[in-house]
């Protein structure tokens, strides 16, 4: 984008809650949208806001589809690599889930050998899992909510998520009542991040100067708070 530009072109995936979903009415919803539309009123950007599927999020932006990237994007050293991004506007660790009432003795990769393990497409966790869980048979799932059910089905024994994503599907959903965390956080900064970022091209540093100064006030003053207030009883500064 131009560096004197005063719009922006906003991806987000509405395939995550609570950070980003569609509502009945087809509008965008969650934490990542409120967040990214605080952002643009504090920085004075007209934001447009349009739906991608996660799968080819980094390309299209490459590719000058739109402009940045607002839905949740963990800030791992190979994304680094590919795009510029912000300050961190939440934090979250990964962790598996299981159904409530399985026999598994923990989450070391001898422990899920023979059982089997989701993941979802193109995410950190799917590249952690690669890494770290190369001899666990392993599914790939399209979205969360496949993954979700998968989960619920049977398909898959264990899934590997991010925590604050999944907590919403386990602490206010029916179907997500049948299962529960298993074994600790994951933190790991070179697979998993240091956090979520806003994402735009590496060449777009205005652009990017804006988002982490209108970051810093929201921060600074309730917005963000707020917001965060609004989908969890708990900060996730």
């Amino acid at each position: 984008m131009p560096s004197s530009a005063q719009g922006c072109r906003a991806k987000i995936e509405g395939a995550f809650p609570p950070f980003n979903s569609i509502d009945s009415n087809k509008q965008l919803q969650g934490f990542d949208v409120d967040i990214a539309k605080a952002l643009c009123e504090t920085a004075k950007l007209k934001c447009e806001f349009v739906i991608q599927e996660w799968t080819s999020i980094i390309p299209e932006l490459i590719a000058n589809n739109y402009d940045a990237i607002a839905s949740s994007m963990s800030m791992s050293a190979e994304r680094r690599k590919q795009v510029a991004l912000s300050e961190k506007y939440y934090n979250s660790p990964s962790v598996f889930i299981v159904r409530k009432g399985t026999a598994i003795s923990g989450t070391q990769v001898n422990d899920l050998k023979h059982l089997r393990l989701g993941v979802t497409a193109v995410t950190s966790q799917e590249a952690y899992a690669k890494k770290f869980y190369g001899g666990v048979p392993t599914t790939v799932f399209h979205a969360s909510p496949d993954l979700y059910k998968a989960l619920v089905d049977d398909s898959v024994d264990i899934i590997l998520e991010d925590k604050l994503a999944v907590y919403d599907w386990l602490a206010n959903t029916k179907a997500g009542s049948c299962c529960e965390f298993k074994g600790p956080d994951i933190l790991n900064t070179e697979f998993l991040g240091d956090g979520a970022g806003i994402a735009v091209r590496t060449s777009d540093t205005q652009l990017l100067e804006k988002f982490n100064a209108a970051l810093k006030s929201i921060r600074a003053g309730d917005t963000y708070d707020t917001i965060n207030a609004k989908y969890f009883p708990f900060s996730i500064r």
